[in-house]
């Protein structure tokens, strides 16, 4: 019994035995002992596991143990799950892990996670999680990371989206990033000033 062990017990075990862990067996552990797991134990952590974490596990993550989930690891959560962390343990997430997240995830996002992504991790997104974002998700975007897409970026921005921009943040789109749309996106673009 998993829940037997002491938090000693548990930081000491080895990736072989963290990895045998069934899903229950890691959600039945406390947010003490999910402390206490080490980077080399969290990155040992298999695929499965991962797909089965709680959402109560998952927001226990420190900043560190969510830095250290591979990019194959991070694609098995759902978007429930990274909804789950913290907007603390969303910053911490590498530029790689952001461009590696799948459109799925990306599409999931809440407002919040989306809010707390930094300038360089929204810069990191590739075009093709950048075009699923919703209106409301990009929205969500600050104008800082508004100004900062790149001209790629906001060329891929689909017409909905560029329609959909809201007051302030169609405000901060400089004059580079307007030179990159297309003829249908900069109509949309105009057609959104003129409402």
């Amino acid at each position: 019994d998993v829940t037997a062990l002491t938090t000693t017990q548990v930081g000491a075990l080895s990736t072989s035995q963290i990895g045998a862990l069934t899903e229950n067996q890691l959600n039945a552990l406390d947010t003490t002992d999910i402390a206490v797991l080490s980077t080399v134990q969290i990155g040992g952590l298999r695929a499965t596991q991962i797909e089965g974490l709680s959402t109560t596990f998952v927001s226990a993550l420190s900043t560190t143990q969510v830095a250290t989930l591979t990019t194959t690891n991070l694609q098995q959560l759902s978007a429930t799950q990274l909804n789950a962390m913290t907007t603390t343990e969303i910053v911490h997430f590498s530029t790689t892990q952001v461009a590696n997240l799948t459109t799925t995830q990306v599409k999931g996002l809440s407002t919040t996670a989306v809010t707390a992504l930094s300038t360089t991790q929204v810069g990191a997104m590739t075009t093709t999680n950048l075009a699923v974002l919703t209106t409301t998700q990009l929205n969500a975007l600050d104008t800082t990371d508004i100004v900062t897409l790149s001209t790629t970026q906001i060329g891929n921005l689909t017409v909905t989206q560029v329609a959909g921009l809201n007051t302030t943040n169609f405000a901060h789109i400089s004059t580079t990033q307007i030179g990159t749309l297309s003829t249908t996106q900069f109509q949309a673009l105009s057609d959104r000033k003129s409402t």
